[in-house]
């Protein structure tokens, strides 16, 4: 059974039984503070299952991506290395919602195992929870007699709260669950060691395949458990181990998912698969994170320094790893794989085969710029003496240059040297610590004022309204404390879509609550602030501040404006890739593989403005269904995901439809102006604009005219500015090539000087001494010494404006013969002025911050060469 037919099996089954069919939600997380990206099939149903929102649905089923690189067996490191475990995969799920519980849930996944797949029932075990006595939790009993209905008793195993006890985090709702296990070994090695001795042990071919998550509790701040009022189900199979186990693999990789992928990197890399561990595990490698990278990108996720966009940046920096370290390829590969990707999942996840040019183009240029990263840090390596690497250089390499520490060790041993392990793992740590702690954040219970569990958001008419508090908590994020506040009524808009949330206050019985941020936490309107009302169940006057509120509305509306203009001057490749709405600015990241020119800035600014003068009337229409949305030419942003209902904003139906859930102007002409300040890229393939409207453009450009007329004063040319300018250049540079002039005269008379100072030294020809010289012109004569005289030794220090430089060079054979090394040298002697520097072994230089400390410096390298 291919893996196409065994997805479709699945969803067919279980729309059988009643169950909604749903398309999987972005791999990348918006609105949940506690997940980058979806790492369970659960994650978009999270609203639900907390209470949030009212079900669309009580019983639901997809195939949804989901993508892990931490916590338990999801190491990043590790993926690749074993044969089951993955970064990104798909999660087959079905759900209730306060319907049906354990017992259909049980009976139907023993039906579709065994009839439609037609597993072998002798190769099956479940576990059920065996309960935790410090928890006041008892064993399972109901779903053991559920299973005895369909499997064996001896084939039901007890498992403790780690395996059998599933919680959503360490709040929230949580329960029982049962797993299903296969066992796949041959039947001589089933005869040898019973299977049920080796589930839950981490055998490769014993492994879970589907796990019944039957949800009974909310897990509170305190630890303790209440019940939850609505049971749930949520149940989760891998389909990559699914498919290993009805295609009869030992291997997830083995299997149709991924044997296309590696067939493809066998022919481009000329290595059979098979043959050898390390070119097997390169190749699963590469297989596994060109899907995670490729689905990442096409939901919106571009590979970056920060958060979700550093794990994206890792992972293809280890695929590309593996290639350059074990496949042999020195120039970019990834990115021919997308093709096959896209094509393998076009009927199941189209996002990506719609983007494919988009995302081919991004990982093009992160494959060149990481590849180039890898360059200059094996240069780095080569560099490094010593005989032991030390831990925290192993760790520079790893963090800053993309080296695992697996390829460190290698190139060590090829190079006759040892890696300080010890060291590496303390600066490992180290970091985790740091990430820990920027990250940590504690949050009470919510504190229920009334039992409302609805929120009417009344902010696109209103901003200001009466409101009851309906339940607020304590977080704390570091050492600062604040409350989160939900409202029955709010205008408050919440940060979403690219908007910033707003700001206001809560007023009641004369005093106010200052409310400082506003965000969506699970499809939750919160509201932020410092302090809590003495009265929390007072009436309340919920007030957005309404300056605020409208610059801010001012930039979103002409967000819509500008991104019709780019795609009518650039052309329609131009999609949304990322925007940041606030009162200042807005900024909008969009796809594009060059610098907008000049003149194409001006043009887009001016059809905006024309727009703004047109003085568009807004067209808002609410609760449009999605496909009627989509029929009519509104454009709809990829990574979003968006409900049976949309609400669609049109200014002039043949310029600008979108999706949008933001606020905006009644008509265009409230935006008054629009200027862009700033253009230039972001990632491979996407390009940025700022850009200013009303008060802060009017501001910019009163800014602007005032330097300009301070420079009319300042040339003494008010008549031609630019030809006032242009003199003062032209007056300056000819000052500056006098000046060099004076400089280079001044230099050699410095070098003449230094060869007359010459210390002859066991061999060694001496130069240490301070001069009066910059740092360029301290580079260059150096260099000139060391082609005029043999075995030099030339350190020379400077006071160069107030700062302390320290410079050295040493001729080859004395690197060579007498191991010296500039690098280690410097940087030792740059303690003494409060400094560091590097380089390579024959040139180093050095900088700091204490210039008293040169004559030290000098001093002590005298005495280097004994």
């Amino acid at each position: 059974m291919t893996s196409a037919r065994i997805r479709q099996a699945f969803l067919d089954f279980f729309q059988s039984k009643g169950h909604t069919i749903v398309a999987s939600a972005p791999i990348v997380v918006k609105n949940d503070p506690t997940l980058m990206f979806t790492n369970a099939g659960m994650n978009q149903f999270k609203d639900i299952i907390l209470g949030n929102v009212t079900p669309f649905a009580t019983r639901v089923a997809n195939s949804q991506k989901c993508l892990r690189v931490s916590g338990k067996h999801n190491d990043l490191e590790e993926v690749g290395v074993d044969t089951y475990h993955h970064t990104m995969f798909e999660m087959l799920g079905n759900w209730s919602f306060g319907d049906y519980f354990k017992e259909e849930a049980i009976a139907w996944a023993w039906e579709l195992l065994t009839d439609v797949y037609q597993l072998p029932k002798d190769r099956l075990y479940v576990t059920v929870f065996e309960g935790d006595a410090r928890e006041n939790l008892t064993f399972d009993q109901e779903a053991y007699d559920f299973w005895k209905k369909w499997i064996a008793e001896d084939r039901i195993l007890k498992g403790n709260k780690k395996d059998n006890f599933w919680e959503m985090g360490e709040t929230g709702p949580c329960g029982p669950c049962s797993e299903i296990h296969v066992d796949l070994r041959s039947d001589d090695e089933r005869k040898k060691v019973d299977g049920k001795l080796l589930v839950n042990e981490s055998h490769p071919q014993v492994v879970e395949i589907w796990n019944n998550v039957f949800m009974e509790f909310n897990r509170k701040a305190d630890g303790s458990l209440e019940p939850l009022p609505a049971k749930h189900v949520d149940t989760g199979m891998g389909f990559e181990r699914l498919c290993m186990a009805l295609q009869g693999k030992v291997s997830n990789y083995d299997t149709d998912v991924f044997m296309p992928t590696i067939r493809f990197i066998e022919k481009a890399s000329g290595i059979a698969y098979g043959k050898e561990e390390k070119t097997d595990i390169a190749m699963r490698v590469v297989a596994d994170h060109i899907r995670a990278i490729s689905f990442t990108i096409a939901d919106g996720q571009l590979p970056s320094n920060n958060k979700a966009g550093y794990v994206i940046r890792r992972i293809l920096r280890r695929a590309v790893r593996y290639c350059f370290t074990f496949l042999g390829m020195n120039e970019p590969f990834l990115h021919k794989l997308v093709a096959l990707i896209a094509e393998q999942f076009a009927s199941v996840f189209p996002e990506l085969k719609s983007q494919q040019d988009f995302v081919e183009r991004v990982i093009h240029e992160e494959e060149l710029s990481f590849l180039r990263t890898l360059d200059t840090g094996i240069r780095k390596f080569e560099a490094w003496t010593a005989s032991t690497i030390a831990g925290d250089f192993a760790f520079e390499l790893y963090d800053t240059y993309g080296f695992p520490i697996d390829l460190t060790q290698l190139m060590a041993r090829e190079n006759g040297k040892t890696v300080d392990m010890e060291g590496f793992h303390v600066c490992m740590e180290q970091q985790k610590n740091r990430s820990r702690q920027a990250t940590a954040m504690s949050t009470d219970d919510w504190t229920m004022v009334r039992e409302e569990d609805q929120v009417e958001f009344v902010g696109y008419e209103l901003l200001e309204c009466p409101a009851e508090i309906l339940r607020y908590r304590k977080i704390k994020k570091g050492n600062r404390e604040q409350y989160q506040v939900v409202l029955s009524r709010t205008p408050f808009y919440a940060e979403s879509g690219g908007q910033v949330g707003d700001s206001g206050v809560l007023e009641a019985e004369g005093r106010q609550i200052v409310i400082t941020d506003t965000r969506k936490e699970n499809n939750l309107i919160v509201h932020f602030c410092d302090q809590l009302p003495e009265n929390t169940e007072a009436q309340f006057t919920a007030r957005v501040d309404f300056k605020r509120r409208s610059l801010i509305t001012r930039n979103h509306s002409a967000t819509h404006l500008m991104h019709a203009a780019l795609r009518k001057v650039l052309g329609t490749h131009v999609a949304q890739k990322g925007s940041l709405v606030n009162e200042e600015y807005t900024r909008f990241d969009f796809s594009h593989f060059s610098k907008v020119s000049d003149q194409e800035l001006l043009a887009i600014e001016h059809l905006v403005n024309e727009k703004i003068r047109e003085n568009i009337a807004l067209n808002e229409q609410r609760n449009v269904p999605i496909k009627i949305a989509q029929e009519s030419g509104a454009m709809a942003l990829f990574g979003e995901k968006y409900g049976d209902f949309v609400r669609v904003i049109t200014f002039d139906k043949n310029y600008s439809v979108e999706l949008c859930g933001g606020t905006h102007v009644k008509a265009t002409g409230e935006i008054g102006y629009f200027k862009i300040i700033a253009e230039g890229a972001v990632a491979a393939g996407v390009r940025r604009v700022e850009a200013i409207t009303a008060d802060v453009a009017e501001a910019y450009l009163n800014d602007q005219l005032q330097t300009i007329h301070k420079v009319k004063e300042l040339v003494k040319n008010p008549g031609d500015i630019v030809k006032g300018v242009e003199a003062l250049i032209g007056e300056n540079e000819s000052l500056r090539r006098q000046l060099d002039l004076l400089q280079q005269e001044k230099a050699r008379e410095i070098k003449a000087g230094l060869l007359k100072k010459i210390v002859e030294n066991g061999g060694v020809s001496m130069i240490v001494e301070q001069v009066d010289l910059g740092a360029d012109a301290i580079k260059n004569i150096s260099f000139e010494l060391k082609q005029q005289v043999n075995n030099l030794f030339c350190f020379l220090g400077a006071n160069v404006e107030g700062k302390p430089h320290l410079s050295l060079i040493i001729s080859d054979n004395l690197v060579a013969e007498k191991g010296l090394n500039a690098t280690t040298i410097i940087r030792n002697l740059a303690k003494e002025i409060q400094g560091g520097g590097g380089g390579q072994p024959f040139y180093a230089t050095a900088g700091g911050k204490n210039p008293d400390g040169l004559s030290k410096a000098l001093e002590r390298a005298k005495s280097i060469i004994a």
